[in-house]
Formats: C-alpha cells, sequence, structure tokens
C-alpha cells in the first residue's frame, strides 16, 4: 500500500550566479523551439548513511551555494526566454526545501510512479513557464529521522537535453562535493549545429496528445534482457544491443494496445532520439556542449503490417547506420545544419492525427548514478518529466543501478496504458512497477 507523502515546504528562493553573466544573450536553434515546452524532472535518492552528518540546515546551504557557482558556468540557466534568444540577466533558479516524516525506504517500497514523484519536484508557480522562467527549479526534501535525501532538477527542455542535464548535475554536484578543479564556462551550442530559429518562430507550440496519459515502470532485469536479445537476433543483427531489444519490444506491444482501441488500425511510428555528441567531431561539437543536440530515427509501419521484434531490430540498426553516414557526409561537405533539418522536415511530416506516434529516448550509458554531491551514489533515480506533462506521449530508457538492468518509464495514454500492462509478451521480460528496496 502506498505511503502518504505528507510535505512541509519550508523556503521558495530564488539562487543568483555567484558572478555575473559573461553574455547578455544567446541564440536558440531551430530545434530548441521545436522541442516541446516542458520541463524535463529528475530525482535523486540519497539514503542516511551515505549522508555526511549534517543538519538540514547545513546541506541545504551548501546546495544552494554550489548551485550558485555552478550558475556561474552554466548562466543562461540563470537566465529567460524572451522570442527566440535567453536573455542571460542573472535572474536566477528557483531553489525549494521540504521536509517530511516519512523515512526514505518506506517511501521508495510502496511508491506509485504516477502520483507520488510529483510531490518532490519543485512546485511549477502561476506564471512559471519552461519557455520564460525558470529555466530551470531545484529541490530538496529531507525524509523523517535522517532517513535521506530527494534531490529534484526541472530544468527547461528548450535549452538541455538529457547529456546537457547529466552536465549540469555533475557540475552541481561536483561542486558540492568539492570535486571541481579549473571548471571553465561550459559551450552552449546556441546556433552552431542546427540554424538559428527565425524570430516568427517563438509563437508556436509543439504538438502534443489531446488524451490524459498514465505512466508506468516497467524493469528489465539482466538475465531477461539476455533472453530479449537472442529472440531479437537475426541474420542481419546477430548481436542487438539491449536498447534496440528493448526498444523494438515496446513498440510492438504499443501498437497492439493501441489497435485494442481503435474501430479500425492505423499506421505507428517509432521515433528514437539520437545524441549527435558521440556521433559528429569534437572539433564541430564539444562532448560536453549544451543544448539540443539530437537527431531522430523513424521507423514506420503501415496500418496492416506485423510488428515483429528482430524484423524491428534490424530495421532499426540499418536506420542507425544510415544517420551515421549522413552526419559523416554532412560534416565533411560542411552541410551538417542542412542535413539535420532535412530529416527535422521528414520527421515533422509525420506528425499525423491518424498516425501512432511513439517518441523513445535512452538515457543508458550516461552515468547518472555517478551523481555524487558527497554522500556517494544515489540509492535510485526516478524520471518525473510525466508528472508536469500528463498528455506526452513517451518511453524513457534509464539504467538500473547496477549498470546492467533496464527501467522503462513509459507514458501512454490512459486506455492504452490498461492494455499494455497485460500484454504477457512484455510480461515475459519485464516487471511492472517492482518495489524498490534500499
Amino acid at each position: 500500500m502506498e505511503m502518504d507523502l505528507e510535505l512541509e515546504v519550508m523556503g521558495r528562493e530564488v539562487i543568483k550566479p555567484a558572478t555575473p553573466s559573461p553574455h547578455s544573450h544567446i541564440q536558440l536553434s531551430l530545434l530548441d523551439i521545436s522541442v516541446p515546452a516542458v520541463y524535463v524532472s529528475t530525482i535523486f535518492f540519497y539514503k542516511s548513511e551515505d549522508l555526511i552528518p549534517s543538519s538540514p540546515e547545513i546541506i541545504s546551504k551548501r546546495l544552494k551555494s554550489s548551485l550558485s557557482e555552478t550558475l556561474s558556468r552554466l548562466y543562461p540557466l540563470a537566465g529567460e526566454i524572451g522570442g527566440v534568444s535567453i536573455n542571460c540577466n542573472d535572474r536566477g533558479a528557483v531553489f525549494t526545501e521540504a521536509r517530511t516524516n516519512l523515512l526514505l525506504p518506506e517511501f521508495l517500497k510502496t511508491l506509485n510512479v504516477d502520483s507520488s514523484l510529483a510531490k518532490l519536484c519543485p512546485k511549477i508557480e502561476d506564471g512559471d513557464s519552461p519557455s520564460g522562467w525558470p529555466l530551470l527549479s531545484v529541490g530538496v526534501t529531507f525524509f523523517g529521522s535522517g532517513s535521506g535525501v530527494a534531490v529534484s532538477v526541472n530544468v527547461s527542455h528548450r535549452i538541455c537535453d538529457a547529456a546537457s542535464l547529466l552536465t549540469l548535475v555533475t557540475d552541481w554536484s561536483g561542486t558540492m562535493a568539492s570535486k571541481n578543479s579549473n571548471v571553465g564556462t561550459h559551450q552552449f551550442a546556441e546556433a552552431t549545429i542546427y540554424p538559428p530559429a527565425p524570430p516568427d518562430m517563438a509563437i508556436q507550440s509543439p504538438m502534443m496528445g489531446s488524451k490524459k496519459c498514465a505512466m508506468n515502470r516497467f524493469v528489465f532485469e539482466s538475465s531477461k534482457i539476455a533472453e530479449l536479445k537472442r529472440k531479437a537476433a537475426s541474420e542481419s543483427v546477430k548481436a542487438p544491443t539491449r536498447v534496440e531489444a528493448i526498444t523494438s519490444l515496446i513498440w510492438k506491444c504499443a501498437r497492439n494496445a493501441s489497435r485494442s482501441n481503435l474501430i479500425a488500425p492505423r499506421s505507428t511510428v517509432m521515433c528514437v532520439a539520437v545524441d549527435l555528441r558521440a556521433r559528429v567531431p569534437s572539433s564541430v561539437l564539444s562532448p560536453d556542449a549544451i543544448g539540443n543536440l539530437q537527431t531522430v530515427l523513424a521507423l514506420k509501419k503501415d496500418a496492416e503490417s506485423k510488428l515483429e521484434i528482430h524484423e524491428t531490430v534490424a530495421a532499426f540498426r540499418t536506420a542507425k547506420e544510415e544517420v551515421n553516414k549522413m552526419l559523416q557526409d554532412n560534416v565533411q561537405s560542411n552541410t551538417l545544419g542542412q542535413g539535420l533539418l532535412n530529416i527535422m522536415g521528414s520527421f515533422a511530416a509525420e506528425y499525423k492525427p491518424d498516425i501512432d506516434i511513439h517518441t523513445m529516448s535512452s538515457w543508458c550509458g550516461k552515468p547518472f548514478y555517478g551523481v555524487d554531491f558527497g554522500w556517494g551514489s544515489p540509492v535510485w533515480i526516478g524520471s518525473a518529466t510525466h508528472t508536469i506533462s500528463d498528455k506526452m506521449v513517451y518511453v524513457l530508457l534509464v539504467d538500473s543501478k547496477d549498470g546492467e538492468g533496464v527501467e522503462a518509464w513509459i507514458n501512454f495514454p490512459a486506455e492504452d496504458m490498461s492494455v499494455f500492462v497485460h500484454d504477457q509478451e512484455l510480461l515475459a521480460y519485464a516487471v511492472l512497477n517492482p518495489p524498490i528496496i534500499i
């Protein structure tokens, strides 16, 4: 049974950068303006024995001062969006502190991912907007009897993707733990990869679904992933990656769930976000650059087609190779921006009311469990974007704490989710919302 989380909010304040911004504005790219106007929200949990013996007041004070230093290096996050640029005016980031009598182990053991996590995120007040201000809100929650701490981070998707979020929390935690040395200002990509957004795009808003979604967390243990990879193998792809195998399974089961609620079947598209940093030479794009530095690969099946996992994996691998070849060719010919725009245009053309779009993102391999504020590794990391944007259909894959398993955070229309959670092919490999034991 879920434990009721009652929070006492101790304060909400604005944290300014320790030093003034070195620039007055930075330009947003066409992709920055095109991504959903949402906060990407993540929560890091730390248990008591890992905490340096300190009072909540001391921990909170150190979190604020280290955040102030980090904002000096990530100064646009302390600014506000106006039109198609960020005014780097040092307005600041929001910091919220809360406390609860509930013990962290009890909270995690009975966690409901669709409701409990929302309370730990910084509250979005009237006037707050990811396409305005604040671009960054963080919160710290102290659990009862000194049993643990949760640190939550909401960052605007208009300026940060997953790799950017990791850079932010790594800088902040490293500063808090006094691990950073000689860290300079981070590079913001602005319009160096994608072209700048034209001014008339400022009022546009990307499409979201119209149906309220439900979130569930499915955990794939490493042994089950090995089984799934064997099933997903074929002559053309003898050794599928875990991401290829899991996304292909989820797409098949999602398509079946959607079909069960439709009078007539319809076409389906799986879109997978692809990080450019690992695919473009560092001379063109810094591995630590901040911004939306992604492209997408899209697989489409018409209404009557069957989805077979091994066939999807093979198509997925081919699509990745085509994207990599396109990037390589365009870098050599100095036409990278145009090549990426072409992909973006093809992707946008698939957004039609009569097509099911399933957007997949993978954070696997990104060292979020290395985020150490001086308290060691998090005991668990939760995604909470769905608590803010409940009409956005998406799948997020993240590493389990052991680095071998995978947690799939799946946000689907509620009527589809009610069918999806009973799919026996899915449940042969994944466990639905298992308790988190620390």
